[in-house]
């Protein structure tokens, strides 16, 4: 099973935590019930994030060692509201979804199949 850094850990920038950090790196995504459960039945298997500077800066040039989906933001506890899956990378796509507005916008889709 895969094991991801332990939910809620910072740790201060410096140099000697530049190595810590390298390697056990996790992306956090929270997700609508909705979406949450269509990825843990396995009939979503990309994440939708809208192509802004905030995502850019998560996702552009950065390789995490795994993702974390949460059901809203649960108890370091429930295990039930959490979803890991390794780190597969995304692709920049043109979509239109309600979720977006009615005209076709850049997302990154993450890919969290299985």
């Amino acid at each position: 099973q895969l094991r991801c850094k332990p939910y809620g850990i910072r740790r201060l920038r410096s140099p000697q935590n530049e190595r810590k950090e390298a390697m056990a790196r996790t992306l956090h995504l929270q997700l609508k019930r909705e979406y949450f459960k269509a990825i843990r039945d396995g009939s979503k298997p990309e994440e939708f994030r809208l192509r802004t500077e905030h995502w850019r800066k998560r996702l552009e040039g950065r390789e995490y060692d795994c993702i974390v989906l949460t059901l809203g933001y649960p108890a370091k506890t429930d295990a039930a509201r959490r979803i890991e899956r390794p780190w597969r990378g995304f692709k920049i796509k043109t979509l239109t979804h309600p979720h977006f507005g009615p005209q076709p916008v850049q997302v990154y889709a993450i890919n969290v199949a299985k």
